[in-house]
């Protein structure tokens, strides 16, 4: 069973590790889930998780307290709004742009109801 943890664990960080780049895949929840996994398979890659100076402090301000980071809250929103943008730029039908917009206010909701960590 810790190896299928340990795998799904990986799996999450990569994702998490091309979020970085690419605005539509989130960063710190495929972060958080790794640090789950890796805490059920491997206390050592755990450790080195949270414990990594670029994605441990996102996941401890969240074990910490459920906070997210300004800067974090910030780049959630433009990358948000940019994704929108493009929808409507792409002439989206409006009953998907109604959806979209449901769900992206939602998450924003959520990021910006958070502590600031």
């Amino acid at each position: 069973m810790r190896i299928i943890w340990a795998t799904c664990g990986i799996i999450a960080l990569c994702l998490g590790t091309v979020g970085i780049a690419l605005p539509l895949l989130p960063t710190v929840p495929f972060l958080l889930l790794a640090a789950f996994c890796f805490a059920q398979s491997s206390p050592q890659l755990h450790h080195w998780l949270v414990s990594h100076p670029l994605f441990g402090p996102p996941i401890r301000d969240w074990q910490a307290n459920g906070a997210i980071r300004k800067s974090a809250k910030i780049a959630a929103t433009v990358s948000i709004g940019v994704v929108f943008g493009i929808s409507v730029l792409l002439n989206i039908r409006l009953t998907i742009l109604l959806i979209q917009a449901v769900i992206l206010s939602a998450v924003l909701v959520f990021i910006w109801t958070r502590p600031v960590g």
